[in-house]
């Protein structure tokens, strides 16, 4: 019993040990730091998205077209040295300048000093609520030169069959107006114009460059130039009820640059698609990397140590699995099922574990004869047991430090695949961003914030893990640490 107790004792401090060899060995060398501060930053960055972005992200937001269609169009990053250009503006209608029985009057201020003219104009209504009848929401711009301009009159539909009041229309889904699209739009702006400036302007000019008529006057030769000062958008709410009204509406100028990380040409924010896709790297590259290191190293440790038919099954497998080109696999398997998370993990697991195999049952085969083994097998410890709590502790270092190696493997590996188009097309990857960006040709007409972060990002993230490996090669080779010791 006695011999017993020692033995587990034994056992604890052995595992104790390795756990502290690991721990010296990443915090006191700069790899090690330098690694740990990069991946607790960016699993900082992974809780915030998995806490704040819904888990549908990339069906409901990513890939829908609408959600994004009052973004502007491949725009740089609002840091980029570009000079006196329009920047992404939302105008919100929130405090009325008056509100009587039957209407409600709203007023914002937009002061206009710039030479590019925004790249588009949208307004979003949500949210309205009647009992009777709907109300009507009309929405003017007044320029700076006098001239008053409708962008839109709407009535949302009425009370539908069954329906009970109060009604509510537009609140899960905002409805976008483009004035840009409208005849009856650019047909008063043309009028309008060639009235105070003695220009004849048609319908057709206006409709190529709506937004661009908008904020500027046109001289006598026919060029425009910027109209500076306040422009003014009114918005007037016509009710049956006192309690009818509209809680939403704003109006959105899409500028010339935007956010952090500009826009693609769908007028996605690259941001948040960046920002998406460091959760789902970490969790391809950890899950993967995890799965195939728990595989490799069981069967290494059991082909190692029971030897005989079941060694011989284990290391043909190994050695088919291992000559099986897998890129074309993965092609064929990623164009015959649909491409998705859980079938890209799985594909990396299942062609990863021939080699960890390998090398850990040759590590195993100059244990088992060890005269620890041996005294574990005269107290009578079953193969599991020696397997699990004397074999595992010896060669747990050298694991350790390949499944850190296998995680960037498997993250550039997905990329690979959703660069070639078969990665998961409804999450939004790095791998999946690099891939848009080269269809649509970015590179080549200088979209390089489209291009270059998510490489950064990619690359970033692999020499992370590099690092936090090289650190850990004192733990996994004594004499490494005993040479840098006497060198240091």
């Amino acid at each position: 019993m006695a011999r017993k107790i020692q033995t587990r004792r034994l056992e604890k401090n052995r595992w104790l040990g390795q756990l502290s060899s690991i721990y010296t060995a990443v915090i006191w060398s700069w790899q090690g730091r330098v690694s740990l501060a990069l991946l607790l930053t960016m699993l900082a960055i992974s809780l915030y998205v998995v806490a704040n972005y819904p888990m549908d992200y990339g069906s409901r937001i990513w890939n829908n077209p609408s959600y994004w269609a009052e973004y502007p169009k491949a725009a740089p990053p609002s840091w980029t040295p570009t000079q006196n250009v329009f920047p992404h503006t939302v105008i919100l209608f929130k405090n009325p300048i008056l509100r009587e029985d039957t209407y409600i009057v709203y007023e914002e201020t937009l002061r206009f000093d710039f030479e590019e003219p925004p790249s588009g104009i949208t307004l979003k209504v949500g949210r309205v609520v009647f009992y009777r009848e709907p109300p009507t929401i009309e929405a003017y711009l007044a320029r700076p030169d006098g001239i008053e301009l409708p962008l839109m009159i709407l009535t949302p539909p009425g009370a539908r069959p069954g329906e009970q009041p109060p009604y509510f229309r537009y609140s899960d889904q905002p409805l976008k107006y483009f004035p840009a699209t409208s005849r009856s739009a650019q047909a008063l702006l043309a009028e309008r114009l060639s009235a105070s400036y003695g220009n004849r302007i048609s319908e057709g000019e206006i409709s190529q460059r709506f937004e661009k008529y908008i904020f500027s006057r046109p001289r006598i030769d026919g060029a425009l130039e910027p109209l500076k000062g306040d422009y003014v958008f009114r918005l007037v709410v016509t009710r049956s009820e006192e309690t009818d009204g509209v809680e939403d509406v704003s109006v959105v100028l899409a500028g010339t640059v935007f956010g952090m990380m500009g826009t693609d040409t769908l007028g996605r924010d690259i941001a948040q698609g960046l920002l998406f896709g460091f959760p789902v790297s970490l969790s391809i590259g950890l899950l993967a990397a995890g799965v195939t290191t728990l595989l490799g190293t069981s069967l290494g440790m059991i082909s190692g140590y029971v030897g005989g038919r079941t060694d011989h099954i284990i290391q043909r497998a190994a050695d088919v699995t291992a000559n099986i080109p897998l890129l074309p696999i993965l092609i064929l398997l990623a164009y015959t099922y649909r491409p998705g998370l859980i079938l890209i993990i799985l594909l990396l697991t299942l062609f990863s574990w021939p080699g960890l195999t390998i090398l850990v049952r040759s590590m195993v085969l100059q244990l088992r004869n060890t005269q620890l083994i041996d005294a574990a097998k005269s107290i009578g410890a079953t193969n599991l047991r020696i397997i699990t709590r004397y074999i595992a502790p010896q060669v747990a270092p050298y694991v350790l430090g390949q499944m850190i190696l296998s995680i960037p493997a498997a993250i550039l590996a997905e990329a690979g695949l959703s660069f070639l188009g078969l990665g998961d097309p409804q999450i939004p990857s790095w791998g999946n961003i690099l891939e848009k960006a080269f269809r649509t040709g970015a590179i080549f007409v200088g979209y390089w914030w489209w291009v270059i972060p998510p490489g950064l990002l990619i690359g970033l993230t692999s020499i992370s893990f590099i690092l936090l490996a090289l650190s850990l090669e004192p733990a996994i080779n004594p004499r490494l640490a005993t040479q840098r010791r006497q060198t240091g």
